[in-house]
Order: structure tokens, then C-alpha cells, then sequence
């Protein structure tokens, strides 16, 4: 079955999928999965090459044994990209990841190898394993839309290209990292090991720290959640005293930044969204609603949103809150839909895939008759979401 596809047309979506794998090192998604990826480099910078040669493919296998788990999932179970993080326990299980690694990051201890792996001598290298598979989960939520008609390809295809595929994602993803562990050299030109590198290590621990309280979002009461935000605030500026007092130069400048940084974070994850007299009001999605919307020949703004989604999280704290999209909104008569994924739901599932979105962050605009005006995947910003809203308004007239 594979050799009726041309050979030229597999081989040039597999590099599309190593390069796409590359430059999503550059999403939101990656931040929390950044104090891991430098942990690994930096244990390992000192060790033989041969030692950082085993380290560099344990961690690339990490990343590839993630990627190429879900593209078998994609291939013989027909999962969408999010059906993970769908999933409670699986997050549960991230969350608890991440608060370990913060532990062990603040401690700067090894990590805890099970007994067969270190009897195996794999313990070396098992934390290169562990960095890169974790690194993978976190960068998954950014990766289905911003690699776009790579997956709408892949999961047309037999099973063998779709997992070639998805292991290309995961190849690309983790080719940097590798790359540094390969060659520490090319970190030498930064200062010498000293107080400030204590200080970096902790700020490294209270971003791990900061992506287990996002990702808790679907873990919690929604009254908690922001709650959690504001402890890991206070734990941010009992940190920042101590070592502001305590240091001096490089360390103060390290402190002042990270406590700014966290103070801003705190205030847009916790804030409520809504909650300005300029901003859109969004009504969530009931089958109803849509019915009601559709034959009182309205137009509607559909988003699809979820709690583990940070791409979704920073546009609807940025693009969506400004007034000009309120504004837009009102000048069209259109009504505002968010259709939370963040659990699995078959019907919310199924309008998703009927509308055309693969993967989040989604949204689509509808005019009066009903038909789709303009569709947004990944990152967009305000003038592209305002100037297609105006396009409804002017269909009506």
C-alpha cells in the first residue's frame, strides 16, 4: 500500500515534519520544558564524548519513544491530537512530573532511578530518557495546529508513515538539545559557575513549578485554581527577599527579573477572564444555543478552548480581551461561543472535527447564512480576528 504513495511525497513531508519539529521549540508550550532540557546538558557538558554521545540518543529516544507512541494511537485507534490531555490521569500524572523535577531542580539532585534500571547500568542515562520524553508531553498541546497539513497528511496515510512522521516531529524537537549535549563547548562562552548559576537553577525550579499549577486547571475546582497561582506567587517573592538580600550584582538583577515576570503571570492566569466592561463575554456551548443562534440567522464566533491548552490560555488573556474584538463583536450582532475540550465529550469532539480544526487552539467565524467566513489555528492576532469579523457585518448589508 505504501508503494502507491510517491516515494518523492513521503520523503518531503517527513523533512517538513523534522523541520516543523524544530522550530517548536519556539511555541509557549516549550517554556516549562526549558529548565529540563538544561538540567540534562549541563549534567552531562563535563562527562567523556562517549558519554555524551549515549546521553544525546537517550534523550532523542525520550523524545521519539512520546511522539511515536501517539502516532501509533493516531494510526490504529484514530485518537485527535488532545486526547491525552483529555485525560485526568494523564495530566495528574504530569502535574506530579513536574512538581519531581522541580524538587530534584531546587535540590539539584539525581533523579531517582528504579532499582532494575541502575542494575542494568542504565542510570547514566535514564535521566536523559526521562528529560526527553517529559520535554515531548510538554511541547505536545502547541504542536497540532502549528504543524497544521503535516498531521491532516499523516493521518491519511498507513500506519508506517504516520508513525515515520511523527517520529520526524519528535526528531526535530529534539535535535538543539541533542546537538548541545554533543558539543558543551558551545556553552562555554557563558560566565563562570558562581552564585548567579545558584540563582538561575532556582528560577528554573519555580518555572516547573509554574507549568504544574497550569496544567492542575482541570484538576481543581475552578474557585482554587487561581488560589494556586497566588501561593506560587508568595513562594516566588519569599525566594526573591531572601536571595535579593542575601546577593549582590548578576544575582539581584536574576531575582528582580524572575520576581517582575512572576508577579505579571500571576495576575493574567488568575485574573478572571470577562471581567473588564470592554471585553467580550463569551456564552459556553450548548447544543441549544448553536440551534437557537443558527435559525435566529445570527453570526457566531466559535472557539474551542481547553485548560491544558497555553496557546488558547495566552490568546484568550491578549487577542480576545482587547476592545476592539468586543467592539467587532457587538458592530456584527454576533454571539461569542466557547466550546470547552478540555474533558473528552463526543459531541463537542465531533463539532471541532465537522468545523475543520485538528487540534487547538481553534476558532471559526460564521455569518448569517451559516457559512464559515474565516477559520484560525495557532497564534493569530487582533487586526486578522477583527478584520474577519467585519467581513460578517458587511455580508449583511
Amino acid at each position: 500500500m505504501i508503494d502507491h504513495i510517491p516515494s518523492l511525497l513521503i520523503a518531503s513531508q517527513l523533512l517538513m515534519a523534522t523541520v516543523a519539529g524544530l522550530l517548536l521549540n519556539l511555541t509557549p508550550c516549550v517554556l516549562p520544558a526549558i529548565p529540563i532540557k538544561v538540567r540534562t546538558i549541563l549534567r552531562e557538558a563535563g562527562s567523556q564524548r562517549s558519554h555524551r554521545v549515549l546521553a544525546a540518543l537517550a534523550f532523542t529516544a525520550g523524545t521519539l519513544a512520546f511522539f511515536l507512541t501517539l502516532g501509533g494511537l493516531t494510526a490504529f485507534l484514530q485518537w485527535s491530537w488532545g486526547t491525552l490531555f483529555q485525560s485526568a490521569v494523564f495530566v495528574g500524572i504530569l502535574v506530579a512530573l513536574l512538581v519531581g523535577f522541580a524538587v530534584v531542580t531546587w535540590l539539584d539532585l539525581p533523579i531517582p532511578i528504579p532499582s532494575f534500571a541502575a542494575s542494568a547500568h542504565g542510570r547514566r542515562y535514564s535521566e536523559a530518557f526521562l528529560s526527553g520524553l517529559l520535554s515531548a508531553v510538554l511541547a505536545a498541546p502547541c504542536a497540532g495546529p502549528f504543524l497544521g497539513g503535516v498531521l491532516a497528511f499523516a493521518v491519511t496515510q498507513p500506519a508506517p508513515v504516520t508513525m515515520g512522521i511523527f517520529g520526524s516531529i519528535g526528531l526535530g524537537l529534539s535535535l538543539p538539545y541533542a546537538a548541545l549535549i554533543l558539543k558543551p563547548k558551545w556553552l562555554s562562552r557563558l560566565p563562570k559557575a558562581g552564585p548567579w548559576t545558584l540563582a538561575i537553577r532556582e528560577v528554573l525550579a519555580l518555572i516547573l513549578l509554574a507549568a504544574a499549577v497550569f496544567f492542575s486547571a482541570s484538576l481543581v475546582p475552578k474557585a482554587v485554581y487561581p488560589w494556586l497561582w497566588w501561593a506560587w506567587l508568595a513562594l516566588v517573592l519569599v525566594w526573591g527577599l531572601r536571595r535579593f538580600v542575601q546577593g549582590s550584582g548578576a544575582v539581584r538583577v536574576i531575582t528582580a527579573t524572575a520576581t517582575g515576570l512572576a508577579l505579571a503571570v500571576t495576575v493574567v492566569f488568575a485574573s478572571p477572564l470577562g471581567s473588564g466592561e470592554d471585553e467580550l463575554v463569551w456564552q459556553p456551548y450548548s447544543a441549544e444555543l448553536l440551534a437557537d443562534t443558527k435559525a435566529r440567522d445570527t453570526p457566531y464566533l466559535l472557539e474551542f478552548t481547553a485548560d491544558w491548552c497555553i496557546n488558547c490560555k495566552v490568546l484568550e488573556r491578549t487577542v480576545y480581551k482587547e476592545p476592539a474584538v468586543a467592539e467587532a463583536v457587538a458592530r456584527a450582532g454576533m454571539v461569542p461561543i466557547q466550546v470547552d475540550v478540555t474533558a473528552s465529550d463526543p459531541e463537542k469532539d465531533a463539532l471541532l472535527t465537522a468545523t475543520g480544526g485538528q487540534a487547538l487552539p481553534f476558532a471559526a467565524i460564521f455569518d448569517a447564512d451559516g457559512t464559515v467566513v474565516a477559520r484560525f489555528t495557532g497564534l493569530f492576532d487582533t487586526d486578522s480576528l477583527v478584520e474577519a469579523i467585519n467581513r460578517t457585518e458587511n455580508s449583511q448589508r
